[in-house]
């Protein structure tokens, strides 16, 4: 197969390193034992995905829907994923019977899945998905909430190799809110691609997560939230660390449309470096055409604070130590908005292992 993959000479792709996709595209899966897989046991449905293939045998699937989705995509990853996938349809004031679960395993080689998010009027939901393993896994999620539909959804990727291509394209309703999180902490590069659009009145919208990053991994983030409808509120907060030689990159672009009079829109982009020989791209944007609005932008690139660094060490903690607390603290407020007790307390775990492997 030929991939007609985009060139860093666009813009949006100015920072991606896609060139061991079409390796990985050619390549076999192997035939392995399953690892341990990293459920969380929520209580609610659950699906598992080896190689892009449902696995019916370890899953569960309640009112989730396994097989072909009618999600479509111009995206040039994304419309790779347009087949088989899951479905998750909410008729109004209906509630998911529980957390939902989807574990995707790669063994190698290349595997596409499509998914969907339908929920109907003061429907509500909340969607945890897990990356594990090897080789190229690409995404592509549609999602459409109606007026006042409420969808939390946390994504960590924990691949140890390859690559990891998630691409989300969601309207927001009015009233309604998605709440979008995502982990990276494994060792595979990734590119988080989204395009969010706030189609209603007072529509909320808040995407955002953390990007650990060491060796000589590359991981980034692309979002583009717009505004289309008045009294619209939207969040973009992001954090990446990045140690050794490796490189993280976030675009953050919120767009207001003339019509979408009082939107309140903030991003906050800031990077860690461990190392000075490590990179971090921050590229924050606002295209404005309403003229009564509350945008605002930071972006920031620096080092653990010296200062706090000699205060904790003062005090006794081993440097080690006291650079993970700093650290820690510093990708926190990325991962807060995690709304179950459980899910959060994991993200967390996996970040503390990554920063204790990395400092």
């Amino acid at each position: 197969m030929t991939l007609a993959l985009p060139s860093t000479r666009e813009e949006a792709w100015r920072w991606s390193d896609l060139s061991a996709l079409s390796t990985l595209a050619e390549a076999p899966h192997a035939e392995r034992p399953l690892a341990k897989l990293p459920w969380l046991d929520l209580g609610g449905p659950r699906l598992l995905f080896v190689d892009g293939l449902f696995d019916a045998s370890q899953s569960a699937p309640g009112e989730m829907l396994v097989g072909d989705v009618a999600a479509t995509s111009t995206h040039p990853l994304g419309s790779l994923a347009t087949a088989k996938g899951w479905t998750l349809a909410l008729g109004r004031d209906a509630a998911s019977s529980g957390p939902v679960e989807i574990v995707h395993v790669a063994t190698g080689g290349a595997n596409h899945v499509a998914g969907r998010i339908a929920l109907d009027e003061d429907a509500q939901a909340s969607i945890v998905e897990t990356f594990i393993g090897d080789g190229w896994s690409n995404r592509l999620t549609e999602i459409t909430l109606a007026p006042t539909a409420r969808l939390m959804r946390s994504v960590r990727l924990l691949q140890s190799s390859g690559f990891v291509s998630l691409r989300d394209e969601a309207t927001v309703g009015q009233g309604a809110s998605l709440v979008s999180i995502f982990l990276g902490a494994g060792g595979a590069d990734s590119r988080i691609d989204g395009a969010v659009a706030l189609t209603g009145d007072a529509g909320f919208a808040e995407i955002g997560g953390t990007l650990l990053c060491r060796g000589d991994q590359r991981q980034e983030a692309a979002i583009v939230l717009r505004h289309d409808a008045e009294n619209g509120v939207s969040r973009q907060t992001w954090r990446a660390v990045a140690a050794d030689k490796s490189a993280a990159s976030l675009a953050a672009r919120v767009e207001v449309a003339r019509g979408a009079q009082k939107t309140d829109g903030e991003q906050s982009l800031r990077g860690l470096l461990l190392q000075r020989t490590a990179t971090v791209n921050l590229k924050p944007e606002l295209e404005i055409f309403a003229d009564d609005v509350k945008c605002a932008h930071g972006a920031t690139v620096g080092e653990l604070d010296k200062r706090a660094l000699f205060y904790l060490e003062s005090r006794g903690i081993p440097p080690a130590q006291a650079e993970a607390l700093l650290t820690r603290a510093f990708v926190a407020d990325a991962l807060e908005r995690i709304g179950e007790d459980a899910v959060r307390e994991a993200f967390t775990a996996d970040a503390d292992a990554w920063l204790e492997a990395a400092l």
